[in-house]
């Protein structure tokens, strides 16, 4: 482990400065595809039931381990050549995003909702693969001892990614309307290609080749064999069951927290001053300090530390319900709730990174993102429902029980497993 000074100084490397404008680009679209785009809908006079299950157009998010191992083993025809493999996945992905942004906002979800669901999906598509080929590119280019500052750093960008998503799309939206938020923020999708121009291709380890070109050889070293090493560590079906529900009753509060605002009566600048604003520096001050735990402290113990910590964020949540309209009563509970979920945030981050053999880098991450984004989109897609029948007080008071299975599963392992390396 090291120093609290050492830990901290890793935060000034360049590579892992570099990884806050990728992290940014990263965040730009979900709040596009959830959040901002269900208020939105909200707006449009779309039921909350709808909207709940609107959370589906994010299915990509889950299922994107299905298309990793295309990211891992096909070359891009003529841009691999001069940018590499992992760049040239990246830039495409990038401008796919920035296209899929400007046609979601010039859809009318008052008139064609079903026109909008499409482009959300496709968006949701086009973000998950970026995320693969980020994140793949992220546990490569930094050593073991950097992934905690690495994850911390790229969820920091990932942070103000979603504050230019949410709170500038919601005061862009107020001014000129929501095609001109949607594309003012496809426009700084640059800021990501400018950096995945800059950077060097990462050194990747390469498995052993296959003895035979044809189909199955290829099938089995891009598919088969980056699932069949992760089912050879111990406890490995205890370690999928927990990533899937360690965030749970985050995405559970996360996927309903803007038709909350709505219908306690806050406007759109109110939110995006004080919800993500202010929200907005708790988050990255959660994120260094999650960094930092994991770095001095070790991943379990970060990881159930912050995991407590997300609690008191739901709980806070459940006030605001009962207070009513309050400014104060929102910021604190917006204070509380980005705070600790950024910690827990960035230490899960550096957790997930610690369980990929570099072999097999993108495939076996989006395997394990593609999890925990199943509780963003599967799972949480009934939270609408809940809010309806619950009302919101009892509603939040809810996502706190849905986050107590996965800290069970944390005890269990923390007595049991210590973290793989990541480097293998």
């Amino acid at each position: 482990m090291r120093s609290w000074s050492a830990a901290v100084w890793l935060y000034l490397d360049r590579r892992i400065l570099a990884l806050f404008i990728l992290g940014f680009a990263s965040g730009l679209p979900l709040l596009l595809v959830y959040s901002t785009l269900s208020f939105w809908l909200r707006q449009e006079s779309v039921s909350l039931t709808e909207i709940g299950w609107f959370s589906l157009a994010g299915t990509a998010y889950g299922f994107k381990f299905l298309w990793a191992p295309l990211v891992d083993h096909i070359r891009i025809p003529i841009l691999a050549a001069r940018l590499g493999q992992r760049r040239s996945w990246l830039l495409c992905a990038q401008v796919a995003v920035a296209a899929t942004i400007v046609a979601l906002g010039a859809t009318n979800p008052g008139e064609a909702l079903t026109l909008t669901a499409f482009w959300a999906v496709a968006l949701a598509f086009a973000s998950a693969t970026q995320d693969i080929v980020v994140d793949a590119f992220r546990i490569e280019m930094l050593e073991d001892e950097e992934q905690g500052s690495g994850a911390a750093n790229f969820v920091n960008g990932y942070r103000v990614g979603t504050l230019a998503a949410g709170a500038g799309a919601l005061i862009l939206a107020d001014a000129y309307g929501w095609f001109w938020a949607y594309a003012g923020i496809a426009a700084l999708m640059m800021l990501g290609m400018a950096v995945t121009l800059w950077l060097p291709e990462p050194v990747r380890i390469e498995g052993p080749e296959p003895r035979h070109e044809n189909w199955r050889d290829r099938f089995q070293s891009a598919v088969v064999a980056p699932y069949r090493e992760f089912t050879t560590r111990e406890h490995w079906i205890v370690i999928l069951v927990f990533v899937t529900l360690y965030k749970y009753g985050d995405a559970l509060l996360g996927a309903m927290a803007n038709p909350f605002y709505a219908d306690m009566g806050f406007s759109g600048t109110e939110i995006a001053v004080i919800t993500k604003g202010w929200g907005l520096a708790m988050s990255l001050t959660g994120a260094i300090l999650g960094g930092v735990l994991v770095a001095r402290q070790g991943l379990f113990m970060a990881l159930f530390v912050t995991g407590i910590g997300q609690l008191t964020g739901n709980l806070a949540f459940a006030w605001l319900a009962m207070a009513g309209k309050s400014l104060s009563a929102l910021t604190f509970a917006i204070a509380v709730e980005n705070l600790t979920g950024a910690m827990a945030t960035a230490a899960f981050v550096a957790y997930l990174s610690s369980l990929c053999n570099v072999q097999f880098t993108a495939t076996q991450y989006a395997l394990l993102t593609s999890l925990t984004a199943q509780a963003r989109t599967l799972f949480a897609a009934g939270g609408g429902w809940l809010a309806d029948h619950l009302g919101w007080t009892m509603f939040f008071l809810t996502t706190i029980a849905a986050a107590v299975p996965g800290l069970v599963l944390l005890v269990w392992l923390m007595r049991r497993v210590a973290p793989s390396g990541s480097h293998q």
